[in-house]
């Protein structure tokens, strides 16, 4: 897919990184063709459907706010080593919660089976250290990426069915999707001026995911039925089990449907709290976008985007 193929509605549009994500797209169509042939069908599927790219709009849009230029080919590059890293959690994520769709498509474990999502997941980031391998600046930032990503990952898990708040839930999200956005905004700035920024749209995006889910959103490719399920500690959760009995009702560890669907309900019910705490971290992350940047209005344009996810 080229810039051509991007509509004109799309948020990569209105933030004027088309030629950028078009450039990406044909860098990740082109590493399909070389892939090893025994992974290329599943590493096709990984990157399959219809993503939302906020994670290289993020490093587009820092690259434009510090250096006040469009994003040369070296950030097209390291978008495309992100887009490994962001898909290899993704395979992570559906294997850890068994799911069978992911942007409307079978996931790899669903569609090939356990090993190859596996070994997909290794050949990823194989590949996105193969990208960065002259810029030690950013091979730097990519192994603090995987290690805060592993360390959450374990952290959301052991938190599953804790009867823990909203401060909570910023910590799990700010290491979850919050260190994916961060290390975004430093490889596109190139600098740290950006980090706080990037973290703040991370969990923002983070909260718009847990709200849209709820909603029954699939853009975002989340399942909040999963989620409860599984007892993750979401944005509606942790405001939903202030009330003691609902908090007892997430607690259980069962397959209950009542139980279940009453504790929906219950979070649906807490939808409006929700967004507007996340107004309140859309605007810390305006705030931050003012002091930290030059031009901070291609900053200011994709919290805008950001925020309007859980919406939709």
């Amino acid at each position: 897919m080229n810039a051509r193929d991007i509509s004109s509605e799309d948020p990569v549009v209105r933030l004027g990184a088309a030629s950028e994500l078009g450039l990406l797209r044909e860098r990740v169509a082109e590493w399909l063709e070389r892939v090893d042939d025994e992974l290329r069908a599943p590493l096709a599927s990984a990157f399959g459907g219809t993503p939302k790219s906020f994670r290289p709009l993020t490093l587009f849009a820092a690259h434009r706010a510090i250096h006040e230029t469009p994003p040369p080919p070296a950030a097209v590059e390291l978008a495309f080593a992100l887009e490994l890293v962001h898909n290899m959690s993704l395979i992570v994520d559906d294997i850890l919660d068994n799911s069978e769709l992911r942007r409307g498509m079978a996931t790899i474990q669903s569609g090939f089976g356990r090993l190859p999502a596996l070994m997909a997941s290794g050949y990823l980031i194989a590949d996105a250290f193969d990208a960065t391998a002259g810029d030690q600046f950013a091979s730097r930032h990519l192994s603090e990426l995987l290690r805060r990503l592993a360390a959450a990952e374990c952290l959301q898990w052991r938190l599953r069915r804790k009867p823990l708040g909203t401060e909570d839930w910023r910590r799990i999200a700010g290491e979850d999707t919050g260190s994916m956005f961060e290390i975004c905004a430093v490889l596109g700035g190139r600098s740290q001026r950006l980090r706080r920024y990037g973290h703040l749209v991370g969990v923002l995006y983070h909260g718009c995911d847990d709200v849209a889910d709820q909603r029954g959103a699939k853009g975002l490719g989340g399942g909040g039925d999963e989620d409860i399920r599984d007892g993750i500690l979401t944005l509606p959760v942790a405001i939903a089990i202030r009330e003691p009995r609902i908090r007892d009702m997430f607690l259980v560890d069962d397959r209950d449907r009542r139980r279940l669907a009453a504790l929906a309900d219950a979070c649906r019910a807490q939808l409006e709290s929700a967004e507007d705490m996340l107004d309140e971290i859309a605007e810390e992350a305006r705030h931050e976008a003012r002091r930290s940047a030059e031009d901070p209005a291609p900053l200011l344009a994709l919290i805008d985007e950001v925020r309007h996810l859980s919406k939709r």
